[in-house]
């Protein structure tokens, strides 16, 4: 198991936010305040207070106001890989950073994706976790009937020793992908496309026995539509109290 955790995030903060309309007609989807504070920021702090020294974050919608608060911040060397001229998903745009990220292992993260912690950090646990000998990803994942915000019927099973495996179609699955995990950046070196998703590296290490999981610890939640912010704030400031 690794003892040093990752000292590099790839933030995914370029996005359109569809799903967030009409709110990121004029706001990027990141800079979308939950519990008083930017989506982004949340994650950004995270990463700080388990020992990240940088964070690269993509942008392209609204891209100058994502760039210009990130930039602000002192706690971590921030990097923006600039895909204002086109989008090109996460697979495409954590392509495009890899000069930025280095060879070892980094964090990868989503914006919305957002939790009350548990007693432990769960970014801690993930790199106490991570084994470059037996994965090539590992995911933190949820309880798919426990998570506010899912309207699918989740992503994965787990093993007992938290090997994960693709639901099957027409099946619920009783784990979702919470948003955050670690990745061997070398997967994405030598790829001819400039645009492709993130998820299929998931399955393909899956196939493989290489893709594993850790229980979020804590309360999650996907702010991934407008509705669900009053329900995210009311959680941050109950815990808070």
């Amino acid at each position: 198991m690794s003892t040093q955790a990752p000292e590099t995030a790839m933030v995914f903060a370029a996005g359109l936010g569809s799903r967030m309309l009409p709110l990121t007609l004029t706001t990027p989807k990141p800079m979308i305040k939950v519990g008083g504070r930017p989506m982004i920021d949340h994650m950004l702090d995270r990463f700080a207070s388990a020992g990240a020294r940088r964070a690269v974050v993509n942008v392209h919608h609204l891209a100058d106001q994502v760039e210009s608060h990130v930039l602000g911040r002192s706690d971590l060397e921030i990097i923006v890989s600039d895909e204002r001229a086109k989008l090109l998903d996460q697979g495409g745009g954590l392509k495009k950073a890899l000069p930025f990220l280095g060879e070892k292992p980094i964090y990868v993260a989503n914006t919305d994706a957002l939790w009350i912690e548990g007693p432990r950090q769960n970014l801690l646990r993930l790199a106490e976790l991570w084994d470059p000998e037996r994965m090539d990803i590992l995911l933190l994942v949820a309880a798919t009937t426990a998570s506010v915000g899912v309207d699918w019927p989740g992503d994965f099973y787990m093993a007992v020793d938290g090997r994960l495996t693709r639901r099957p179609e027409r099946e619920v699955a009783p784990f979702v992908y919470a948003g955050v995990g670690i990745v061997k950046p070398a997967l994405f070196a030598g790829r001819a496309e400039d645009v492709f998703p993130l998820s299929p590296y998931f399955f393909e290490a899956a196939l493989h026995g290489r893709l594993y999981g850790l229980r979020l610890d804590g309360v999650w939640r996907l702010v991934g539509a407008p509705r669900v912010i009053a329900e995210a704030d009311w959680e941050i400031a109950r815990r808070a109290t």
